[in-house]
């Protein structure tokens, strides 16, 4: 959220300090700059970054033992399940993310004819509000469980994205396309805050990163990246609401893979950090 949120504080500084011909010169090429820069502060900081106490122990249990089975293979073989359930949460889950945070600000402007800077500050302050909601869905998936929450998030996105984004391309207030992307924003947050942990859960360490990196890598560069493309085309091709369905749709897998998952903090595979050895006195007699 604070990357999408330092993306739309640079487009609103350049639209209110360049003209629309300035933006289109050169104005455009800042926020790629930026990102060129901050790119090579991640990369450092993700080269010296520690790894976790249990990839060690795996990594050390692995030196001892070199017949087991791991990566791709240990992954289709033992945790087939866990695999396509991780590529259906995904799908629903990337979609309405791109959808809601990216794509609805073009599809304000282009649809609902709301200008781009207002545009921009809607987006800002409605992301930062969704970035305030992610401890909260957080704390309650710890307290209530990870599929309550889940279910939360697909009942309310197949219920409300084709009411939602139906007004959306109707109305000309600001207050009320904030209000309404902040509402969508809210029910994603049972998807967005749960991502990560309600993946990370279903494998054991020796799997983990790449039963949840892959899935998430596929999912985000096909569904993810085509969900901008789909709905341009759509609107172009004059069939714009048939991108509310295909939203709902997407959704409806994620609700069918929270069916057929059982709880994952109720069954994690998150290991307990290993108890440090304690000595013991032999009773008196």
């Amino acid at each position: 959220m604070l990357g999408q949120l330092a993306a739309l504080l640079v487009a609103i500084v350049l639209q209110n300090l360049l003209t629309e011909g300035q933006l289109e010169s050169w104005g455009w090429r800042v926020p790629f700059v930026i990102g060129a820069a901050a790119g090579l502060v991640v990369m450092y900081l993700r080269r010296t970054m520690e790894e976790s106490q249990h990839f060690q122990q795996e990594k050390a249990k692995a030196a001892a033992a070199t017949q087991e089975r791991k990566g791709l293979h240990a992954l289709f073989t033992e945790y087939p399940r866990q695999l396509l359930a991780v590529f259906g949460l995904a799908i629903g889950g990337t979609v309405a993310f791109y959808t809601y945070t990216t794509y609805l600000q073009k599809y304000l402007v282009n649809t609902a004819g709301i200008p781009k800077s207002t545009v921009s500050v809607i987006g800002f302050a409605a992301l930062f509000v969704y970035m305030l909601l992610q401890p909260v869905a957080g704390a309650l998936s710890d307290r209530y469980g990870r599929r309550p929450i889940m279910f939360a998030f697909s009942i309310c996105g197949m219920l409300l994205t084709v009411p939602i984004m139906t007004v959306l391309g109707h109305t000309s207030s600001p207050w009320l396309a904030f209000l309404l992307m902040t509402a969508a924003l809210t029910f994603l947050s049972g998807y967005s805050a749960l991502a990560a942990i309600i993946k990370a859960e279903m494998f054991p360490t020796k799997v983990r990163a790449l039963g949840v990196g892959l899935p998430h890598a596929l999912v985000t560069a096909t569904f993810g990246g085509l969900t901008e493309p789909i709905a341009l085309a759509l609107k172009k091709g004059g069939h714009e609401t048939v991108f509310f369905w295909y939203v709902t749709a997407c959704i409806g897998l994620t609700f069918l893979a929270t069916l057929v998952v059982r709880e994952p903090s109720r069954t994690s595979l998150l290991e307990s950090p290993t108890p440090a050895p304690q000595t013991t006195t032999a009773p008196l007699t």
